[in-house]
């Protein structure tokens, strides 16, 4: 991969549980936006009007159950495209044995606060997050 990734870890917490005793899949899509906020602070530097941005779409492959003692999650995520205003941002979930539980792509769309629109990336955005762009062919490697 040209690209860094970003990882990060997460507990699964035991109010994540269903009755049927694993995680409820709106729960992934929580674990999904946990670590896309790490990993958007941690390129983009924090929250406010630079790096501002909404989901416009989420995609998430449910691949294998998890269960309260699957934790602790490794979340890792990379830059898949980079747009005007958007760019797509790869998930991948897995368990503390390495299984892939899940994986997602959500299509980020810079977003300015004073006028509720969409906006333009930065070239600072735009620098800083092709630090971590890796193609589609390089992802499957």
């Amino acid at each position: 991969m040209s690209g860094k990734t970003f990882t990060c870890t997460l507990q699964v917490r035991w109010g994540d549980s269903d009755r049927l005793g694993h995680v409820n899949n709106t729960r992934f899509v929580e674990y999904l936006q946990e670590g896309r906020v790490q990993f958007l602070n941690a390129v983009l530097g924090g929250s406010g009007p630079r790096g501002a941005a909404v989901v416009r779409k989420l995609t998430t492959d449910f691949l294998h159950p998890i269960l309260d003692d699957s934790g602790p999650l490794a979340i890792e995520l990379w830059i898949t495209r980079i747009g005007n205003t958007s760019y797509g941002v790869q998930h991948v979930v897995t368990d503390r044995e390495g299984t892939v539980c899940a994986r997602a792509e959500a299509l980020m769309v810079a977003f300015d606060l004073a006028t509720s629109t969409s906006r333009t990336l930065s070239e600072d955005e735009r620098r800083l997050l092709t630090e971590y762009l890796v193609t589609a062919s390089e992802s499957q490697e």
